[in-house]
This record gives C-alpha cells, structure tokens and sequence, in this order.
C-alpha cells in the first residue's frame, strides 16, 4: 500500500456535486457555497443560518422552491398545491446542507484511524473536532465498528494533505432488490405490527445489524429496486442519555436508489429548532442521509438506533411533489413565518401538516388528555411558580399525538400507506394529489432498521409512542434528568420580513385566559362568600 501522505496513484477525493444525485436531483444542477454568498439563490435568513457551513444551492435557471408573502406556511402550501400543474417539473430544495465539500467512496478505515485507504493508497485524516457541548464523539469502539467494511466518507482535504472527516458512512447500508419479506402478524393492526418491529431487538436494535424487511409488494411489482423512487419516513430512536429526547425524532425522506443500492445520498428533510444552538451543531435543512446519520458531531446514528419505513414507487411524481412542497415549507421556516415550538411545530408535526396540506388524510389519535390538561393548569403554575411552564404542559397534553410523537406519526403513516396500496380504485382518495398518485405508483413498502453507531455515548432504545410512556423514562426527581443547556440564537430583526403575520395563538393561551378570569374573579368571589358565611355565623 502507498505510504500514508502520498497520494500517488489515487483519485482525489471528488467533489460533492461533481456525479451522483441530491436526493431526487442530479448532483451537478448543484454548485457548492456558503451562507456569505451574495448572489446564490437561497433567501438572506436562510443565507444566515449556514454563514460558516457548506451548502450546495441550484444552479442558475433551475425552477426552485418560493413563497408566497402575507400568509401562513401551510396556508401557503394548500394554495399552491391547487395551482400547480399535475405535470409540473419538480422544484429544487433553496438550499441542501452537505456539510463538507468533498467524498471519498469505497475507502476503508485503518485499525488506528488515522487514515483510510482507497484502492492502494493511504490517505491520512484528522477527524473534524468535538463540539465542546457534545457529550459524546467517535472513539475506538467507533473504529472497530468501522473496521473491515468499506465506507463512504465527506470531508475536505486540508493543505497538509490530511482528509478531514466530516462523515462516515458503510457502504454495506443500502437496499438494492427488494429483502426478505417479513409478514405482517395476523390480526395486530399496521400500527401495533410496526411497533413490534422497533422493538423486538434489545435496545430497539441500537446494538443489532443493519436490518431490511419488505413489509408489503403489489402483486406483479418487480424485486429489483435499482434506480426506483421512495418516499420514506425516519424516525430516530430515544437517547440514552438524554431526558428531553425520549420521544425520538422524525422526518421525510425522498431520493432514488443507486445501481449499487446506495441510500447514503437520499435527501433527509430535516426540522429542528433555529433559535437555540444545538449542542450537536444540528441545523434545519434537506441534508444528505449518510450526513444525517453519521456526521460526526451531528449524526442520528451517533445517539440511538433508527427505523425507516420506504415507500418505493413506480413513478417519481409523488416524491417530487413532497420534496417541492418541503422547500417552500423551510422558506418560511427559515424567515420565520413559521416557528419551532415542540408541543405545537416540531419535526413530526411540520412533517405531517405539509402531508395533510397536500391532501393525505393521515389519521389524528387526539391529544393525551385535555381534561387533564385544564385540570393541571394551575396546579402546575402553582407548583413551578411559572405560567410558561403550566402553558408548555398544557400544549403537550393538548397535542394531536400523531404531531407530537414521532412513532405515533410513523405507525399512522404505515397503516394509511397500506390502504392505499390495496385499494384498487385510486380515485377513491379524493382529498388531493398525493393520496392518489401514491395508490396508483406504490410497489412496495420496505422496513430499515439503522443501528447506533458505537462511540463514547451511551446506548440508546425505541422511542415513546405516548407522552404517558414517555414520563415512564423521565426521572420522577427533576434534579436526576439528563438535559443539556444551550445557549440561545435570536434571529436577528433585520432579517424580518415586514409581511410576518404574528405568531398564531396556543391552545395553552385559552387556557391561561380562562385561568386568570378564575383566579381574578372566581378567587376574590369566594373568599367574598366565605366572608358572609363567618358574619353570618357570628351573627
């Protein structure tokens, strides 16, 4: 093998954008840049968030996501998805987060990781650095883990000639012909089925392999899945060390897979709050799946194992269709028409409502409890001395559940893609495009387990379907939960739009109104009526 420092003889690492695909789109109708760009295409607020970050943006005179001004994200969406061509070329995403310039394919790491060999050469890495508020990062069980199998890995070849790994990915993750086909149990509904099956490995399969189950196939649909379409759904397990992410996390998947049946460059439309700074470097974004899961710092794969359910399709229309409305969804995300609030607009509840903006009639299950959410209200503001506490539980409580808990989204998901697949007569779906387009093109419905990647964080598990599960895995004493702080990004008021209608009022602003009418009159009445009941006693 080459010494490590030369690299005689071995590609360069290639250019992100230079082959392959962006999720649905060819990698080239893509040029890389920052945030500081004048003159790229995405708008000034989202420009913002990634001033220090590598972003590839659409080439000039390629159709790309808008907005519209004056409205609500969603508003928004349904008025464009009743005005768009059924036969519309798809939009491109603003921007995608690739987070490193560069990839080496078909690598594979040293025993002592510090380098990675392609072909006969050695090429020596430095791996980027911990975010100081990480708990965890890549360590020698890490290594091991990626011992022996060839990997794809994002980076930036520094001056030194070092690789600085941004990402690593196992090329052994991929779906090229349909898997094993895993029946359903007779008679458990598609939601209690797939539950099962995130949880029947210990530690929701964090420590188990890579795993795929064909779930469900049209009759007559073909096995080989090369170069089809999908549509899937991700949701990320709970951590193990972490009481505020029990309930997992979610998104929304599009892309095609390769000849190889490589996933890795599946776009992952991604929502997390903008106004704090994660401790993981996480930003809101399309990124690509190998980034989402194994990015250093960032990567899902790094804090718990993951469970993905793949639509594959015949045609590329329903896919498209998401991906197009999900950039317009991150326009406003980003200016901030809409805001990140985790009872109310979180990555499941943003990635369900763009759902049901298009028409798809995915299934509510109710809020845990409102009767027990205006009973707690002023026990809890009570209790905490804080109406902003009593008005966060009062929105949990309150919550359509299938917003607010990822698996609940995932489970109602699967079963509302099983009804369409076997209904023979898509028009039945009169609600909008995508239902119908999804029960004419839908072939198959794949299963993924991800496992955790080992590192120095602890092992993580399935997540909570229910909030009453989820207390389950919070400490009962506050003081023992695991939670880290972290500091806070204020969006800047420059970067305001004057047309930002105010933020639409909470179910927990009711509450807190009826509330304070009760404590300003209906206190002050009785301790009136017990007043007269003494006097009239002494009387």
């Amino acid at each position: 093998m080459t010494p490590v420092g030369s690299l005689a003889g071995a590609e360069p690492p290639a250019s992100v954008v230079s082959a392959g695909r962006l999720g649905l789109y060819p990698a080239r109708d893509f040029r890389l840049t920052d945030g500081t760009c004048a003159d790229c295409g995405p708008i000034p607020s989202a420009r913002w968030y990634f001033e220090r970050e590598t972003i590839a943006v659409p080439n000039p005179g390629l159709p790309t996501a808008a907005f519209a001004l004056g409205v609500t994200a969603f508003d928004d969406l349904r008025t464009w998805r009743a005005t768009r061509a059924a036969d519309a070329p798809p939009d491109y995403p603003p921007l995608v987060w690739v987070a490193a310039p560069q990839v080496i394919h078909r690598a594979r790491l040293t025993a002592d990781a510090i380098a990675i060999g392609v072909g006969e050469t050695r090429v020596p890495i430095e791996l980027v650095p911990k975010i100081p508020l990480n708990r965890s990062y890549f360590d020698a069980s890490s290594a091991q883990f990626f011992a022996g199998r060839t990997l794809s890995a994002r980076g930036t070849m520094n001056a030194d000639g070092h690789f600085v790994v941004r990402t690593l990915w196992p090329d052994d993750f991929r779906l090229r012909e349909a898997p094993p086909a895993r029946a359903l149990p007779p008679g458990m509904s598609p939601a209690l089925a797939l539950r099962q099956l995130m949880r029947e490995e210990p530690n929701g399969g964090a420590k188990s392999p890579f795993t795929a189950f064909e779930l469900w196939r049209k009759p007559g649909a073909a096995s080989d899945w090369r170069d089809r379409t999908v549509l899937a759904f991700i949701v990320n397990g709970a951590q193990g060390d972490d009481d505020e992410a029990h309930g997992g996390h979610f998104a929304i998947v599009t892309g095609r897979v390769a000849d190889d049946g490589a996933i890795g460059d599946w776009l992952v439309n991604n929502f997390y709050t903008l106004d704090a700074e994660s401790e993981k470097g996480i930003l809101a974004a399309p990124v690509p799946l190998d980034d989402y899961q194994a990015d250093l710092n960032s990567g899902q794969s790094y804090y718990r194992p993951s469970y993905m359910l793949v639509a594959v399709l015949a045609h590329e229309r329903a896919a498209s269709l998401v991906q197009s409305a999900l950039g317009r969804v991150y326009n406003q995300f980003y200016r901030h028409q809409l805001v990140y609030y985790h009872p109310t607009d979180n990555c499941a509840s943003i990635s369900v409502d763009t759902l049901r903006a298009l028409g798809w009639d995915i299934p509510v299950r109710g809020p845990s409890s409102r009767v027990l959410a205006w009973a707690g209200f002023p026990f809890i503001a009570a209790k905490e001395r804080s109406i902003a506490k009593a008005k966060l539980a009062f929105d949990y409580l309150h919550s359509d559940q299938t917003r607010l808990m990822p698996a609940a989204a995932l489970e109602e998901i699967f079963g509302g893609l099983l009804a369409l697949g076997d209904n023979a007569d898509a028009n039945a779906f009169a609600g909008g495009p995508l239902p119908r387009m999804l029960a004419q093109d839908l072939e198959a419905l794949a299963f993924l387990r991800i496992p955790q990647i080992p590192s120095s964080r602890a092992w993580g598990g399935a997540p909570a379907v229910t909030t009453w599960e989820y207390r389950t895995m919070v400490p009962s004493d506050p003081s023992q939960a695991q939670i880290v702080p972290v500091p806070p990004r204020p969006f800047p008021d420059r970067l305001r739009d004057p047309d930002l209608l105010p933020t639409q009022r909470r179910p927990s602003d009711i509450a807190a109104i009826v509330w304070g009418v009760v404590s300003l009159v209906g206190i002050p009445w009785l301790l009136w009526r017990l007043v007269r009941r003494l006097r009239a006693k002494r009387a």
